[in-house]
C-alpha cells in the first residue's frame, strides 16, 4: 500500500538527522575547547545581539522563544551561566516585573573565543553531512541561506 505522506515523513526524518548531526558535532567541539554547550553558546549569542533601543532587550519569554527552549529550561540555563559569571540579570527599568539578562565582559570574551570553534565545527559537520545523499539537499538549502 502506498502512503502519499511518506515523502513528507522522510523529509522530516532527514531534517531531524541533519540537525542532530550538526548539533552533536558542534557540542563536542565547544565542550572540548571552551566548556560550553551548544545551548549555552546559542543563548549567549542571542543575548549578545541585544541593544539599548526600543525592543532591544529580551525578556525571559522572548529569550526562551529565540533559543527554542521552555521558559523553565531557559531560566535554569541563564542561572547556570550567571553562576559562572557569564551573564547578569537585572530588573527592567520600565516594568519592575520584567527581568533582563546581559552577557558580561567575561561572557563576551568567551563568546568571541568560541565563535571560530563553533563556525569551524558547523562547516565540518555540513561537509560530512553533504556526503550522505539523503542529507545533501538539506545541506544545500542551509548553504543557500549564507549571506553572500
Amino acid at each position: 500500500m502506498s502512503r502519499p505522506d511518506l515523502g513528507l515523513a522522510h523529509g522530516w526524518c532527514a531534517l531531524s538527522a541533519l540537525h542532530g548531526r550538526l548539533e552533536a558535532h558542534i557540542e563536542r567541539a565547544l565542550q572540548a575547547e571552551h566548556g560550553l554547550s551548544v545551548r549555552e553558546f546559542s543563548l549567549m549569542d542571542v543575548l549578545s545581539e541585544q541593544h539599548d533601543g526600543d525592543g532591544g532587550h529580551f525578556r525571559m519569554t522572548q529569550l526562551a522563544d529565540a533559543v527554542v527552549l521552555s521558559q523553565s529550561a531557559t531560566t535554569r540555563l541563564v542561572t547556570r551561566l550567571e553562576d559562572r559569571g557569564l551573564l547578569t540579570r537585572y530588573l527592567c527599568p520600565d516594568d519592575r516585573r520584567g527581568i533582563y539578562t546581559n552577557v558580561t565582559e567575561e561572557g563576551h570574551a568567551l563568546l568571541v573565543a568560541a565563535r571560530p570553534t563553533h563556525d569551524a565545527a558547523l562547516r565540518e559537520a555540513l561537509a560530512r553531512a553533504e556526503q550522505r545523499p539523503e542529507l545533501a539537499p538539506l545541506v544545500a538549502a542551509v548553504r543557500a541561506l549564507e549571506p553572500a
